[in-house]
């Protein structure tokens, strides 16, 4: 039997690739947004709502920031057994 932590990373592929283009666009204003996105995290959406809205205070590209680069929540366990156990 096998454990598994399970997370809320999710695959955004095309979604990242068009992150970083605006990243690149923006000169790194939507960082934050980027990182969120190659990373996977479930909430990216919200990291670049608050990173485009309030990212021009400084204190929300920050905030942002932290949220981008924080670990993942645990969603749970997955329990794996051997076939024929």
């Amino acid at each position: 039997m096998y454990l598994e932590i399970v997370t809320d990373k999710q695959d955004r592929a095309r979604q990242a690739l068009i992150a970083w283009a605006a990243t690149f666009a923006t000169c790194g204003y939507l960082l934050p947004w980027a990182i969120a996105t190659t990373r996977g995290k479930a909430n990216a959406q919200v990291i670049g709502a608050i990173n485009f809205f309030t990212g021009w205070t400084v204190i929300g590209w920050f905030v942002a920031l932290t949220m981008a680069v924080g670990g993942h929540r645990v969603a749970g366990l997955r329990v794996w057994t051997e076939p024929g156990r």
